[in-house]
């Protein structure tokens, strides 16, 4: 049963370890995710740099962190889906497609956010 007591420094520090176990997991054989980081890291500082106050800060560069989310997920939802179904499943393939269909709505919030923003300061 789940302990209800608070966290100490030595879960914090293996809940980070694994975290980051994650991280390169995602970057080493996930080539969207690459890609997505890349991209991430050019538009991030370009965000904070352009955003006026606080809010347009966030919503710059907090849409590239939930689309970086996203594609974890979707990451991982696929590895499980391989992992439970190798052989081809009408549902396997269905709920693939909805994680690949979640981060597709991210990106589009990413160009809504970004061209809202850059739009306003026309």
């Amino acid at each position: 049963m789940p302990s209800n007591e608070p966290r100490g420094l030595y879960q914090l520090w293996h809940a980070w370890q694994w975290s980051m176990k994650g991280l390169r997991a995602a970057w080493r054989y996930e080539a969207s995710f690459r890609l997505e980081s890349y991209l991430s890291m050019l538009f991030f500082p370009l965000g904070l740099w352009l955003g006026n106050g606080p809010i347009e800060k966030a919503m710059l560069c907090g849409s590239l962190l939930l689309m970086l989310s996203a594609e974890l997920f979707n990451s991982a939802l696929e590895a499980i889906v391989d992992k439970a179904s190798p052989e081809f499943n009408e549902l396997a393939g269905r709920a693939k497609d909805m994680g690949s269909a979640a981060v597709l709505l991210l990106i589009f919030n990413v160009v809504l956010c970004w061209g809202l923003v850059l739009w306003n300061h026309r």
